[in-house]
């Protein structure tokens, strides 16, 4: 018997359930920048530069030619009412939502 996990991201996809392209363009980083402050250790371990750079718990990205962001669960235990945010903005604007879980990418060899 296989042992399944849980997908450990989410991925909301910058097209709706009608396959229309989300607007504004820049939706994906401004709702990953509306994150960055749920950081490992909080605000204050990652200090000033918690404005700098997005949170690892939800990262912009681009799959093929779809904006995306990527949303990892652990945001769910650190945050509730963030992981709620970000979910009920991609239903509130119709988006594509997807389980899955990002593979590292496999060690070069010498």
């Amino acid at each position: 018997m296989t042992n399944i996990n849980k997908p450990r991201e989410v991925f909301i996809q910058g097209i709706t359930q009608d396959g229309r392209t989300f607007r504004p363009s820049d939706w994906a980083e401004r709702l990953a920048g509306a994150m960055s402050c749920f950081r490992p250790g909080g605000t204050k371990a990652a200090g000033l530069g918690a404005a700098i750079g997005y949170s690892p718990y939800c990262i912009p990205t681009v799959i093929g030619s779809t904006k995306c962001v990527v949303v990892n669960e652990a945001l769910r235990e650190i945050e509730p009412m963030a992981w709620e945010f970000v979910m009920n903005f991609a239903r509130d604007n119709n988006l594509q939502v997807s389980d899955a879980c990002l593979l590292p990418d496999p060690p070069r060899k010498p």
